[in-house]
């Protein structure tokens, strides 16, 4: 019960706490690198990225592109841009699972370093709430009690997720429990198999030689 509700504490910190993934990184031409991202079925995501001008008083090089990708757990193709220096991609995920955004730059002689803004947001995080509190105190506590029911909502959602979680692993354990059992009565019985055959040889080869 402890460990359970240890995991129930660190599951509201984490709802409550910052959900977004800001990265800055460098990619070379012709080079890929991807980011994956576990998000619930159901739940809604959104995605911006930009190439950062090295040189911000002259446009991007032409050899400052990059190809985009965001595919589910099953591979579904969400969001696909080819040779672009900025996008950004929004959806509702089908399944649950890893889902990864991978970056390809284009291939460029002499190779050349991108640096690539990304800002990507799952669940309640996808809801600009700066843009909808106002000034007044009724406004603000009306904004309040909105951005609470959200974070309860998702921390209901995700209680029946570990739920499910924790039924899966339950199932998984008897099913291994199960073969574990299977496979030592097996390997008894082919132990005691051996023995007896060891025994019946050994008891022939005592009475050849007539010395029982």
């Amino acid at each position: 019960m402890d460990l359970r509700r240890s995991s129930i504490v660190l599951l509201i910190l984490s709802i409550l706490s910052p959900g977004t993934l800001s990265i800055r990184y460098e990619i070379h031409s012709g080079h890929t690198k991807c980011i994956s991202e576990e998000i619930h079925a159901n739940a809604m995501t959104v995605g911006k990225y930009n190439i950062i001008n090295p040189n911000e008083d002259h446009p991007l090089p032409s050899s400052h592109k990059v190809t985009v990708r965001v595919t589910s757990p099953q591979g579904t193709a969400y969001h696909e841009s080819d040779g672009v220096e900025s996008g950004q991609f929004s959806f509702t995920a089908v399944e649950t699972g890893d889902y990864i955004s991978c970056f390809t730059a284009v291939d460029h002689k002499p190779e050349t370093t991108l640096i690539i803004d990304f800002d990507w947001r799952t669940g309640i995080h996808t809801k600009d709430w700066s843009n909808v509190a106002k000034k007044s105190q009724v406004e603000t506590m009306e904004f309040e009690v909105k951005k609470l029911f959200e974070t309860v909502n998702s921390i209901h959602d995700e209680m029946f997720y570990l739920r499910d979680r924790e039924e899966e692993m339950h199932n998984l354990n008897i099913a291994t429990n199960s073969k574990m059992a299977w496979l030592s009565f097996v390997s008894l019985a082919v132990c005691l198999s051996v023995a007896g055959l060891q025994f019946w040889h050994l008891k022939t080869f005592f009475q050849k030689k007539k010395l029982i």
